[in-house]
């Protein structure tokens, strides 16, 4: 499956270069500089570029069918989010969801996005092969995907209020029918949605469509491209593709009205855009509180504000209550600043300054050339559109027009090249020191009357907004973000109870850490959560394995903490068995052996106890006899005699260290003999106290003699040693007079598993008992 994104230009050279086998699969392009190409010329000229690269000479339609498909629209100008205009929206750094397990520490917009999509994109139906999204949203579902219907286009859309539908585009469909469209609207006002609720249904375009080849096609040819040669030009897939979708479309296209639309409902699903500065924060604030329960929270960090989020960054201000709706990422931040409220701070090079940033304002930092950094503050609000002499245009929270006038610089294209549109206007001064940096800094964000930064401002070359983005070196960006990372990942270590490093993609901090030659986090104290401390063990253990040396001694510590834990957390009681048999009786067991049908391993601890596990099996016999069979009787001599039919094999017990010798894994009777101990028959779960196992036997009235059948081998992948391990426990439990259920021998059996330090789950015996 090929991933096609649009990007920036230099986001484009900058992937180009480093060749990233990660990245072995995507082809990445820029729109053309000369025009704008809207959403529907963005995907035409994506599939254009990428076919031309792959194959130029092969037919369109044959080449589009070859191969499934995703493009992602994340080129644009970002506006209304500057911060990330030079790299994409889709590059954008997402924290770790504090609830979350397994995510990497450097995901990104695109990283988070990508799931969903393959896993639609397995599951299409044969005629779809393009799949269109959008790079600035991001679709959290944890539910089952519903069957994709057959049609030309399939667009995927959520149930949501009508206050968020009037701000995006929306599907309908009629109340009597099924997920055919009816007809599409841009931005429908609320009164609209109240009157059309009454005869169909809604859903918020969350801009994921799936095209057929035919589909493809023609919106290569609304597109202006029908074949090589020919030159694309603007066309919107949203407002003019889309409106003449549907039964009943608003916009009469016949080639378009013929086309067969259905919505895919995504039922479960939320929805989150990062299209503003305002919703980099209220979307990454949205996605950390999809849950409270403290059980999905590993570590115990309470933020003074919720809505505070810092990646990738050395910071030493001390930020309070006080602070709500920061970001700051790739940044330096020192304590001689004061910070306020509504801030997105990124790319603040190393710096000692004493800055007081008024509430609402946002400052990036653009390295550009070999030691100039081009300084952009700007609004938490602004849009970065309109004229500048139109009093609606708002640069730094305020009309743009006031800035001039108070600073006594006149609004001129001769000055700004274009104040036509702010985004082109060169507001954004290049400097190359940092005592620069902050005198203009503090010059444009400020009533501030000095002359000689005026003056600076004045000479010193400047840059647009637009300008940035293609003037932006993204190697400095990417390489501050990754040092930065790099020591936040330290940080975060050392910090662990009260950060997310232990619930994060261990696997790749460990190769993080490995190849940047990182210190290795000791390991925890004692009193630690235990499974924390099992995770730093294994930690430590793989990234003492990458790096060539002895790692077993830690992996090994890491499972017995895990035995530690389980026998704690089971409330395991000493035992007094007693016999509970006549000296002629004989108890015979018998089990089953399982098939596992699917969810294998997800009942395994660590697995099941931070994830859950579903697991489905079915018992089978063995030429209609049950494989697994377990004699114990009584024996006049006072001593424990262990046998194995099948594997010809005795032994004879005769004190407590002879039968705490369970853990030699492989052993014909380590199963047995731990079984034994589970029962009381060792010091460790004996209610009482004997001077030896032969005065426990005499007390206990006689020996015991316990003998194996088992037909079908260890290792056959039919659970056979833990359906061993349980019938052996439910023979003893009857002989003993324990009145264990099937459900205590379960347990017992998970014990017994970790006594013998070779793990296990849950299925096995349950499969084998139940």
């Amino acid at each position: 499956m090929k991933k096609l994104i649009s990007l920036p230009p230099h986001m484009v050279d900058y992937l180009r270069r480093k060749n990233d086998p990660a990245f072995s699969d995507y082809f990445f392009t820029s729109d053309p500089a000369d025009k704008k190409l809207g959403s529907g010329g963005g995907a035409a000229w994506l599939l254009k570029e990428s076919k031309e690269n792959e194959d130029p000479r092969c037919d369109f339609l044959e080449w589009i069918s070859r191969e499934k498909r995703v493009l992602i629209h994340a080129g644009g100008q970002s506006r209304r989010l500057p911060a990330y205009a030079p790299t994409g929206k889709i590059f954008i750094p997402i924290p770790v969801f504090r609830w979350a397990r397994g995510q990497k520490i450097n995901q990104t917009l695109l990283s988070l996005q990508l799931p969903l999509y393959e896993k639609i994109m397995e599951n299409v139906p044969e005629n779809l092969h393009t799949l269109i999204a959008s790079g600035d949203v991001y679709i959290h579902t944890a539910g089952k995907i519903p069957q994709i219907p057959q049609a030309d286009i399939v667009c995927c859309g959520i149930w949501v209020d009508g206050e968020i539908a009037s701000r995006h585009g929306v599907f309908f469909f009629d109340r009597k029918s099924s997920f055919a469209l009816d007809f599409m609207l841009q931005k429908p006002d609320t009164e609209t949605l109240q009157q059309l609720s009454q005869t169909h249904y809604f859903m918020l375009d969350v801009g994921l469509w799936l095209l057929s080849d035919k589909a493809v096609t023609l919106l290569m040819k609304k597109s202006g491209y029908e074949k090589g040669g020919d030159e694309i030009h603007f066309y919107d897939l949203y407002s003019q593709f889309g409106l003449a979708m549907g039964n009943h479309p608003t916009i009469i296209d016949p080639e378009i009205n013929a086309l067969k639309v259905s919505i895919l409902p995504l039922h479960d699903a939320c929805f989150y855009h990062y299209g503003t500065s305002k919703e980099l924060v209220s979307s990454t604030l949205s996605l950390q509180n999809q849950t409270y329960n403290q059980k999905f929270i590993l570590h115990k960090k309470i933020k003074p504000h919720p809505a505070i989020f810092i990646q990738n960054s050395r910071i030493d201000y001390p930020l309070t209550a006080e602070n709500s709706d920061i970001w700051i990422e790739n940044s330096y931040i020192v304590n001689h600043w004061q910070i306020n409220k509504k801030h997105v701070l990124t790319g603040i090079p190393p710096n000692d300054w004493s800055l007081t940033i008024p509430e609402s304002i946002c400052i990036d930092g653009i390295p550009i050339g070999e030691n100039e950094y081009v300084i952009r503050p700007y609004g938490f609000d602004d849009t970065f559109s309109g004229s500048i002499h139109d009093s609606d245009t708002r640069w730094m929270g305020r009309p743009a027009k006031e800035w001039f006038v108070k600073r006594g610089i006149p609004v001129s294209d001769d000055l700004l090249f274009r104040t036509d549109d702010i985004q082109f206007a060169r507001l954004f001064p290049v400097c190359s020191s940092s005592e620069e940096m902050l005198s203009v800094l503090k010059w444009m964000i400020h009533e501030n009357e000095n002359e000689t930064v005026r003056e600076i401002w004045l000479k010193n070359r400047r840059f647009s907004a637009d300008e940035i983005s293609s003037q932006a070196d993204i190697q400095k960006i990417m390489d501050s973000r990754e040092a930065l990372l790099n020591e936040n990942r330290v940080a975060l270590s050392k910090n662990y109870t009260k950060s997310v490093f232990y619930q994060t993609d261990l696997e790749e901090q460990a190769h993080a850490f490995t190849k940047n030659h990182l210190p290795l986090p000791p390991p925890l104290p004692s009193d630690s959560d235990l499974l924390m401390q099992m995770h730093n063990l294994m930690f430590r253990s793989r990234v003492l394995e990458l790096s060539g040396f002895s790692f077993q001694e830690e992996r090994e510590k890491a499972f017995s903490i895990l035995r530690k834990g389980f026998i704690e957390a089971s409330g395991l009681k000493k035992l007094n068995p007693h016999l509970n048999v006549h000296p002629d009786q004989i108890v015979w067991a018998r089990s089953p052996v399982r098939i596992d049908l699917a969810g294998g391993w997800t009942d395994t601890p660590p697995y099941c106890l931070m994830e859950g596990g579903n697991v489905v099996n079915i018992a089978v016999e063995l030429n209609g006899q049950p494989p697994i069979q377990v004699y114990v009787k009584p024996s006049e001599k006072l001593a424990i005699t262990l046998r194995s039919i099948d594997l010809g094999a005795t032994e004879v017990v005769a004190d407590y260290p002879s039968l705490e010798q369970f853990y030699t894994v492989g052993s014909p009777f380590s199963i047995p003999k731990a079984a034994l101990a589970l029962c009381g028959f060792s010091p460790q779960f004996s209610g009482k106290t004997y001077s030896s196992l032969q005065d426990q036997l005499r007390q206990l009235g006689c020996g015991i003699e316990l003998t194996l059948l088992c037909a079908i081998p260890a290792g056959s992948g039919l659970g056979t040693s833990s359906i061993l391990a349980a019938t052996v426990l439910g023979a003893l439990s009857d002989f003993f007079g324990l009145q264990w259920s099937k459900t205590d021998i379960g347990k017992q059996t998970l014990l017994l598993e970790q006594l013998l330090t070779t793990g296990g789950g849950w299925q096995d015996q349950y499969g084998g008992v139940l």
